[in-house]
């Protein structure tokens, strides 16, 4: 039916739902109304970027004003940011797998609360390139994590669950034939790392605390480019596992910082 999915019968027992982080809820806000058109969500780690966003969709589309007018829908909330232009909502998520997955535990909700249809959500920002020209935009095929394998553990309870983490291939080929349009940003498909912190998890040599030599974290990182690992950062897996799990049409774009 192309409904997003929840997979929580509590959910049907609640009297109200509370989008908390998000400072909505099924009660407080007529969510069908307000976001039952939604087509396309793109998330990203920052409040800014994700406005700034907004303000290049409404342009985009032609929509009426001059894009300083986007309000923050979550402005009751100082966890996250949600503007919308059109078809499109646009939402910050902040850094790591923790802070998108609450996020992103709240979004599925509303979309799914909205009865929202048929939605693509991508996530966009920057990340750490490997072995790739600076300035290249990586469309992710695959997540993985830091022994290189697309699986996401997310621990309920006492318990370890494994979720898969691949995201849409014919999206993710929709794209790459969408970016020849740009020649300014070369775009390739591989694999994403994700790892649970910024430095040791990175391999980075600047942290406040740093056990191996610069020798290991080149060795380390050229067995993860073997892998087919061509970019870094801290959320894709639990982006991809949520997805999959809930019947969202998803993928990963992150532009490699010179």
């Amino acid at each position: 039916s192309g409904l997003v999915l929840v997979k929580n019968p509590h959910l049907d027992l609640m009297e109200e739902d509370i989008l908390y982080h998000l400072d909505l809820g099924t009660k407080t806000h007529n969510l069908p109304a307000m976001f039952g058109d939604i087509k396309f969500v793109c998330v990203g780690g920052s409040p800014n970027r994700m406005r700034a966003f907004a303000q290049f969709m409404q342009r985009e589309l032609g929509l009426a004003g001059d894009g300083e007018d986007v309000a923050d829908i979550c402005a009751g909330s100082d966890r996250y940011a949600m503007y919308r232009a059109g078809p499109v909502l646009s939402i910050s998520h902040g850094m790591g797998i923790p802070s998108i997955s609450i996020m992103l535990h709240e979004l599925i909700k509303l979309l799914h609360h909205a009865k929202c249809r048929d939605v693509t959500i991508i996530r966009i920002g920057t990340s750490g390139g490997l072995g790739i020209e600076a300035g290249s935009v990586v469309i992710t095929d695959t997540a993985v994590d830091s022994s290189f394998q697309p699986r996401f553990e997310q621990v309920v309870l006492d318990d370890v669950v494994v979720r898969s983490t691949e995201l849409d291939k014919d999206l993710a080929e929709e794209l790459l034939t969408c970016s020849r349009d740009i020649p300014d940003f070369p775009t390739l498909i591989g694999h994403t790392m994700c790892t649970y912190d910024f430095y040791e998890g990175q391999g980075r040599l600047d942290g406040a605390l740093c056990s191996f030599s610069s020798e290991k974290k080149l060795e380390y990182l050229r067995r993860a480019y073997d892998a087919g690992v061509r970019n870094i950062e801290m959320e894709s897996t639990a982006f991809a596992a949520l997805c999959g799990l809930c019947g969202l049409k998803g993928e990963s774009c992150r532009f490699h910082l010179p």
